[in-house]
Parts: C-alpha cells; sequence; structure tokens
C-alpha cells in the first residue's frame, strides 16, 4: 500500500463505526483502533484450572511439595466491549464484594457494537474482587470477577 491508499483508509476507517481494524498481507500491517484503552495482556500462565482459568505455575523444584491451588476462579470477558455492571444507571449493580452466585447468575453485562450480551457466573460462590469499573472497556479474556468457589 503506498501512503495516499493509507490516509484512505485512515479516512474510511475514522467515518465508520468500527471500533477496531487490523490488516496484514505480506510485507505490510497496520492496526487502527479507536478505543480510549490500551491492549492489557494478561500475564503468563501455564496451568489452568477447570473453565480454563489461568492459575500461576509451581516453580517449586521439590516434587515432594505439594502445589495448592486456591479456591478463587474468574470470570473473564468473552469479547471485547464496554463493560456495565448494572442493569440502568439508576439500578444497583449486579453483584458485589460479598455478593454470592450461582452458576447462571447474571453478574455483568458487555455492549460490543450496539449488542448487549449477559456474562454469566459459571461457578457456585462469593464475589470477592470486582476488578472492573462500570463502562470500562475490557479486553478479550480480561478478568472481571474473583470468585471464591463454594
Amino acid at each position: 500500500m503506498d501512503f495516499k491508499e493509507i490516509k484512505e483508509l485512515m479516512a474510511g476507517f475514522n467515518s465508520s463505526p468500527m471500533r477496531e481494524l487490523e490488516i496484514e498481507t505480506e510485507g505490510f500491517h497496520i492496526h487502527l483502533s479507536k478505543n480510549e484503552n490500551t491492549f492489557k495482556p494478561l500475564p503468563a500462565a501455564t496451568n489452568t484450572k477447570a473453565g480454563g482459568t489461568p492459575v500461576p505455575a509451581n516453580n517449586a523444584t521439590d516434587d515432594t511439595k505439594q502445589e495448592t491451588i486456591p479456591d478463587e476462579t474468574y470470570i473473564t470477558a468473552p469479547m471485547v466491549g464496554s463493560i456495565y455492571l448494572q442493569p440502568e444507571p439508576d439500578k444497583p449493580a449486579y453483584v458485589e464484594v460479598g455478593s454470592r452466585v450461582h452458576k447462571g447468575d447474571v453478574v455483568c453485562i458487555i455492549e460490543a457494537m450496539k449488542m448487549m450480551t449477559e456474562i454469566k457466573a459459571d461457578v457456585d460462590g462469593v464475589v470477592t474482587k470486582v476488578l472492573v469499573a462500570n463502562e470500562e472497556l475490557v479486553e478479550f479474556g480480561q478478568q472481571l470477577f474473583e470468585i471464591q468457589e463454594g
């Protein structure tokens, strides 16, 4: 692509409703984004808990030491979008720290391209941490809530 084509591409992107665009061809790569927050990479993990939840790797060299995996699990974002922690601005939050959730309970909504998607708990437990702010832009796989199973 030459500079004129790139400028036209950027102008078209800016006037479109798209939030992100990435093009990669042989010898050329461009990533355009209108998102206010930048991508935050998730910490590397080698083990996962049931449901694909990352668990920090055990670096112990002594095989007799038993790794203790905490009972915490995380509800993660299944998509990129704006998160809403309450159903309407004047309503209380779906969940707060200390709230008991059951598998299938709605914990928040993520809006992507004017589509509202309910995010549901996949375990029974108690919310121990809310890791995002209302109306924040979240990334795919980002941890939203920490849940103490049980």
